[in-house]
């Protein structure tokens, strides 16, 4: 693990040192955006199935609205037939998750890279890098103390809660949407258990991304800002033609 970790340090600081002469002191800030724009072009694949099978999905509704009717009263019965449906028009429920999964591995190598004073034996250099004034192995509790809300490292800070806030506000309300122009099934009505109770707290998950973002070293934090807004926008790109309403469970994560 530490020889992996150091051959990924040498690969963002390789990345920085191209950057430097457009971006100088926030190169290796750049450098951690431009490895996360990488990362979602090679799980743009898995997106682009996602879509392809949610709108297979969109096309089962009204197969699933008459398997509703016929085993109504019993939940058992009626979340079987449904697999049944999904297995038969080799339709997955649970490829929506996959470019989400895909992601973490990355999220969770910037998280100990700018987590660590030292790096395969040696002293963590990556962590006197900044993104303006902000150290990218600090988080928001170290920028409140060294200056607060409005000090030079909070209003770094401030920027990317904006950034945040403006995406999960255009997922919630696109979310919602699209949720509404489907009446909802109940829980017994779903192909997996438990899903009718995620559907309804999935308007609300972008948001969570604030405290993310708040709590992790700001190269980590940098890594969530740019996959979200990336994902926001490659929904959009990606489900546009979709029925209104069919979408709704594509929009989280």
């Amino acid at each position: 693990m530490s020889a992996f970790m150091s051959v990924f340090a040498s690969l963002v600081e390789h990345l920085a040192d191209a950057l430097d002469p457009l971006f100088h002191a926030s190169a290796t800030a750049a450098a951690i955006v431009l490895f996360t724009a990488c990362v979602r072009l090679l799980v743009h694949p898995l997106s682009r199935a996602s879509a392809r099978g949610q709108k297979a999905r969109a096309k089962l509704s009204p197969q699933i609205a008459e398997l509703r009717k016929k085993h109504g009263k019993n939940p058992e019965k009626l979340q079987k037939a449904v697999m049944e449906l999904h297995r038969k028009e080799k339709v997955s429920p649970l490829s929506g998750c996959l470019p989400s999964l895909f992601q973490l591995p990355a999220f969770f190598l910037l998280y100990h890279l700018f987590s660590n004073t030292s790096i395969g034996g040696e002293a963590n250099t990556l962590l006197d890098h900044t993104l303006f004034a902000a150290p990218l192995g600090g988080r928001w509790a170290d920028a409140l103390s060294e200056g607060g809300v409005l000090g030079a490292q909070g209003l770094v800070y401030l920027g990317l809660f904006a950034i945040v806030a403006a995406v999960a506000t255009f997922n919630f309300r696109r979310t919602k949407r699209q949720m509404a122009a489907t009446p909802q099934p109940g829980a017994g009505d779903q192909q997996m258990p438990g899903m009718a109770a995620m559907t309804k707290v999935m308007p609300l998950m972008s948001f969570m991304t604030l405290f993310t973002v708040a709590v992790v070293p700001l190269a980590a934090a940098l890594y969530v800002v740019t996959s979200t807004t990336w994902s926001a926008v490659e929904r959009a790109v990606l489900y546009r033609d979709m029925p209104v309403g069919a979408g709704a469970l594509a929009t989280a994560g």
